[in-house]
């Protein structure tokens, strides 16, 4: 299924009061990225690119590791995000700018020592056209730091409902970065969340907005039968389970 980007940006803005409650895994992923990022850089960034800001939960940590940036630009796909960013971002000694608009097609200017993204990629359409617009803006000894999320992602509701992001797989991931970076490190893991039932499970994906696949509404059998079969699939002594399949990836542009 080919992301529906008018449907994201609808469905990250709805969320937007709930995502930074809901969004644990997205927080430890953004933490997981950082701690890797700090093992490859020599020198903190002057001029950083966050793509895919949200509502800020990795700016903030961007502005509290590196206060000293002398510029930050930060976007999203929906330009509601911009007072979040502003906020977030207002204690920095440099500036901030907030571009709203899809990273694919926005013109950017200048050039960035790191260029970081946190569960977005997996959203993009064309990501090998993306990492070559990314690889023209780093500088030469810059850095490109992301988070994607694998195969293994939600993995219960595709097998339920059949609908799903065409995530890919970490060898693939991999070899799509290296046409135009060389990889520093790469890194995979799998994490659960477990829930009283498939309901809170469907409140959570509402709460973080990562349910932008699908506009239409269900019937009350087709919501019976989904949870269902969730309870009897998925079902353990902890709860109902949910799978994240997050992958890291840090590397530097080819010559």
């Amino acid at each position: 299924m080919i992301p529906d980007k008018k449907l994201i940006e609808q469905r990250f803005a709805k969320a937007a009061a709930t995502y930074e409650e809901q969004a644990g895994i997205q927080n430890q992923v953004a933490d997981r990225l950082l701690q890797m990022l700090e093992r490859e850089l020599g020198q903190p960034p002057r001029t950083v690119l966050e793509v895919g800001c949200c509502t800020g939960l990795l700016t903030a940590k961007l502005v509290a590791a590196y206060p000293r940036m002398e510029r930050f630009t930060v976007t999203d796909l929906s330009p509601s995000f911009q007072p979040y960013i502003e906020e977030k971002t207002r204690c920095l000694r440099g500036s901030a700018s907030f571009l709203g608009g899809d990273i694919e097609q926005l013109e950017l200017e200048g050039s960035y020592d790191l260029i970081i993204s946190s569960s977005t990629f997996h959203w993009i359409h064309d990501l090998p056209r993306l990492f070559a617009k990314l690889r023209s803006l780093l500088t030469p000894e810059g850095v490109l730091a992301f988070s994607i999320y694998g195969a293994e992602n939600l993995k219960e509701i595709r097998q339920i409902t059949g609908v799903g992001l065409p995530y890919q797989s970490f060898s693939a991931i991999r070899a799509c970065t290296g046409e135009h970076f060389a990889v520093c490190a790469a890194e995979q893991c799998s994490e659960s969340l477990w829930f009283p039932t498939p309901l809170a499970v469907l409140q959570h994906l509402r709460q973080t907005g990562v349910n932008a696949l699908g506009s239409k509404a269900w019937t009350r059998k087709e919501l019976r039968l989904f949870i269902q079969e969730y309870e009897q699939l998925f079902s353990a002594p902890e709860g109902v389970q949910l799978t994240y399949h997050p992958m890291f990836f840090i590397a530097r542009p080819r010559p």
